[in-house]
């Protein structure tokens, strides 16, 4: 009997139907989602400036009429001045024809270069096999008769000629014209009701969580206003540096490509290169030679090069949270539904996309795909490097947390974690003996490498205050290897605090109590990964209370998320012995406890007599 799907299937399922319906609504409704969504980011663009006029008591109207009417004689002065330079430009054509001729002279000689021997040599073999047609066809080979019209040495040519659509060019006019002007409306719709407007979409999408939806729109707003200023700021610079540059090589009308620049590099990826053509052209038939040529492109590609890789991670990378990998996916995608206002759009869109996912459950997959936070922890990185048997990378890792943090904080924020992963994993039977035998030994031999290197510099104090250190604390696995591990870390620990520590190896219950007795400890700390660990941990207590009862014990519950009262009472603790789960927690309390933080220092030492060897 056949089973129907499960629920998560049926999700799953649900999820990527709703991902293609809404897609493909995105793109059959291109023509009203297009305007309106330019129309929120020009909004977006000009609400600082809406804010502040309406701060001067500027009616709200009035200023958007202001502002509407300042956008509209800009952008008609700058059409008109470029309508002009491109009539200037075509009347001007005719003193530029002697360098524009010694160019086109010198790429003829082009001709004579290997390209065209290798077409001559391609034109030889051609007239050899017609003239061989030939010879075969009178010496009475069958052969294919030409077609009426043609001869083998002068095929007819075929020129196909596409139908005027004048008709197409117009419809394509207006329709460009048209999305002018609904964006246009939409803005001024927006910014006249932005409050109103607000309120609605709050209401319809909160569901009963207004606090979500409300830190979701505020970020989505911060984060996109934040972009755009930056964004022209940036290109602002480059506009400003372009005009100066093309002025200093001598294009004429410099300042007004630097403006085209400027608006052009809007265009993400494509911008820059649109911006340089006319420079380009211009230089070309302006200076003879080739050097203004290629020192202008040389210009624009260097100054894109420094500011796409240097300042704009500087200023707002940061700022967007997005990865590399998700702006130029995004970048494609909202360009294949959208075309070039796509290009535009895919920056904010994707923002407001991972913003939502921060705070939408559902939404979630977006933060995780397109957001340029790590997803998998250090410590998950660490251990899974190990899994790969990648010791180098694991190291890797460790050392770039040391470059922030003290080693300390990376016993604390990695090796713990990871050892807690490690043991449940391991009591779910998921790693094989000689898996769990390389991670063991591959995180001594990294703990000793990074402990050396940290104390290279501290070696001859430690020695010599070695003699006068008094108070000492043993540390005591509670079960297996693992819980050994993060004893040497804890004992690591205690020792660069100033204290003398001890690192018990696991064995048999009686020989490290054997071990104990011998060393006369001032503290234990009995180290325990949760969960698996708290029976073993409550045996080891009660042994060590009968047969030391005024010993003063830590018992360290690693990374235990649980109640802690709960935990005291069900490992039947005294009540003096404290439960602690941090590693800065535990040498807090071992410095008070012993009242010596300052006293003498030695190097950590693993008891491996031959009687605590363990079976």
């Amino acid at each position: 009997m056949s089973r129907g799907p499960s629920l998560s299937e049926t999700a799953q399922l649900l999820r990527i139907v709703t991902f293609v319906v809404v897609v493909a609504g995105l793109y059959f409704g291109r023509s009203v989602f297009i305007p309106l969504a330019l129309a929120l980011l020009l909004s977006l663009l000009l609400s600082p400036v809406m804010t502040f006029l309406a701060r001067l008591r500027v009616p709200r109207m009035v200023g958007i009429l202001l502002v509407a009417g300042a956008l509209g004689g800009v952008a008609f002065g700058l059409v008109w001045k470029l309508s002009a330079e491109f009539a200037d430009l075509a009347g001007e054509l005719p003193t530029y024809k002697a360098t524009l001729e010694d160019k086109i002279y010198a790429l003829s000689g082009i001709r004579d270069s290997n390209f065209s021997r290798i077409s001559q040599a391609l034109g030889d073999l051609e007239t050899e096999l017609v003239n061989e047609s030939s010879t075969s066809l009178n010496q009475g080979h069958p052969a294919r008769l030409p077609a009426p019209g043609t001869s083998p040495s002068r095929p007819l040519a075929v020129q196909v000629v596409p139908p005027s659509n004048r008709i197409g060019s117009f419809e394509s006019l207006f329709g460009s014209m048209g999305w002018a002007g609904m964006t246009i409306i939409f803005a001024v719709v927006i910014l006249m009701g932005r409050e109103d407007l607000r309120n609605r979409f709050i209401h319809l999408s909160s569901g009963g969580r207004l606090t979500v939806v409300t830190q979701a729109l505020d970020e989505a707003t911060r984060r996109i206003q934040k972009y755009l200023f930056l964004q022209s700021a940036v290109n602002a610079l480059f506009g400003v540096i372009i005009g100066v540059g093309l002025y200093l090589i001598g294009i004429p009308d410099a300042w007004l490509w630097g403006l085209l620049a400027g608006l052009l590099r809007f265009l993400p990826y494509v911008g820059s290169p649109a911006a340089a053509f006319i420079p380009v052209l211009l230089s070309l038939a302006v200076f003879p030679g080739w050097a203004h040529a290629v020192g202008t492109m040389a210009f624009f590609f260097s100054l894109e090069l420094i500011l796409a890789n240097v300042l704009e991670p500087l200023l707002y990378g940061s700022q967007l949270g997005l990865s590399t990998l998700a702006v130029l996916v995004a970048a494609v995608f909202w360009t294949l539904i959208w075309g070039f206002p796509g290009l535009i759009l895919a920056t904010p869109l994707t923002v407001s996309l991972v913003v939502m996912g921060r705070y939408v459950p559902s939404l979630n997959f977006f933060r995780v795909l397109l957001g340029d936070e790590p997803e998998i922890s250090r410590s998950n990185l660490y251990y899974q490097r190990l899994l790969a048997s990648d010791q180098n990378e694991a190291r890797q890792v460790l050392e770039s947390h040391l470059k922030e943090k003290s080693l300390d904080e990376l016993y604390s924020e990695i090796l713990i974690p990871a050892m807690g992963l490690i043991e449940q994993d391991r009591h779910r039977n998921e790693l094989d003996d000689s898996t769990l035998s390389f991670i063991m030994q591959s995180t001594r031999e990294l703990i000793e490498e990074l402990s050396d290197s940290s104390t290279s510099n501290e070696t001859s104090a430690a020695e010599s205050k070695a003699e006068n250190a008094q108070a000492s604390i043993v540390c005591v696995p509670a079960r297996d290897e693992a819980d050994e591990i993060v004893g040497l870390l804890l004992s690591e620990s205690i020792r660069r605090s100033g204290l003398r520590s001890y690192n018990l190896p696991m064995g048999p219950m009686t020989e490290m109590l054997q071990a104990i007795a011998d060393v006369k400890p001032d503290l234990v700390c009995i180290s325990a990964l949760p969960p698996f660990a708290i029976e073993h941990t409550r045996n080891l207590y009660q042994r060590l209370r009968a047969k030391f009862p005024e010993l003063n014990i830590f018992i360290c519950l690693w990374q235990y998320a649980g109640d802690i009262e709960k935990a005291h009472r069900r490992l039947k603790i005294f009540e003096r012995h404290p439960v602690l789960v941090t590693l800065p927690e535990v040498i807090q309390n071992v410095k008070d406890s012993l009242q010596r933080p300052s006293e003498g220092v030695t190097s950590t030492l693993s008891i491996e007599a031959p009687e605590l060897v363990g079976e």
